[in-house]
């Protein structure tokens, strides 16, 4: 399915951009993409993103939108094959509720464990598997959250699986415990061997020398 006028303004180390990215491909939509600089910003990007001027964007039609969520929710209205959110409006107020719950309490849990000092890291850590734990509580025993099939939180809570693994390397913590959450742990395994999943992900090795070099910076910054 071709994407008439479609560009997407990303960064390869983004896991923001890498969903909005799982969300084209699951709809087969053909666009540009345009890797950002972010340290120097382009013009594009400041034009097309005056009020944070981050990404990803998304341009449809010379019409700019930010934020990922934002983008996702976007993608499926406009393309409506391989649906991602319910028809039904409980279940797309469900997907929403889960989908911030992981974009609010798990991914920053997770990075707060990354930043933190060698005295605090246990706590943030064991805040953030507590999180993971009730995040698994809407997986229950669904192949996927969106059921049988990928749908909204998926796309929104995939990257999580990634980077919680590369964070537990750089700073030795203990996240995605699979005794604690096993289900989780299966579905990320699983969600991530997923052909159209897979094909998007930068390689692992590189986010994790990325983030290693990330780290070290912060390190150096706090000392």
């Amino acid at each position: 399915m071709a994407g008439k006028g479609v560009t997407l303004l990303g960064y390869w180390g983004s896991p923001y951009t890498l969903r909005v990215r799982w969300a084209l491909k699951l709809k087969g939509v053909d666009y540009e993409y345009v890797e950002e600089d972010l340290p120097n910003k382009s013009a594009l990007l400041l034009k097309y993103n005056p009020a944070h001027k981050k990404i990803p964007v998304l341009v449809h039609e010379g019409k700019p939108l930010a934020e990922s969520l934002v983008i996702i929710e976007y993608i499926d209205e406009v393309w409506k094959n391989n649906p991602l959110l319910s028809q039904d409006p409980y279940g797309r107020a469900e997907a929403r509720f889960w989908a911030k719950f992981a974009d609010e309490k798990c991914g920053p849990a997770i990075m707060r464990t990354f930043v933190a000092k060698e005295d605090e890291k246990e706590n943030v850590a064991r805040e953030a598997r507590e999180n993971l734990k009730i995040l698994e509580s809407y997986l229950a025993e669904k192949p996927f959250f969106g059921g049988e099939t990928i749908g909204f939180v998926d796309i929104v809570a995939g990257w999580i699986g990634i980077w919680a693994r590369i964070v537990e390397e750089i700073v030795d913590a203990n996240l995605m415990d699979a005794g604690n959450t096993p289900l989780l742990n299966a579905w990320f395994d699983n969600f991530l061997e997923l052909p159209a999943i897979k094909e998007c992900v930068p390689p692992i090795d590189q986010l994790l020398e990325h983030n290693k070099s990330f780290h070290k910076s912060l390190t150096a910054t706090s000392t």
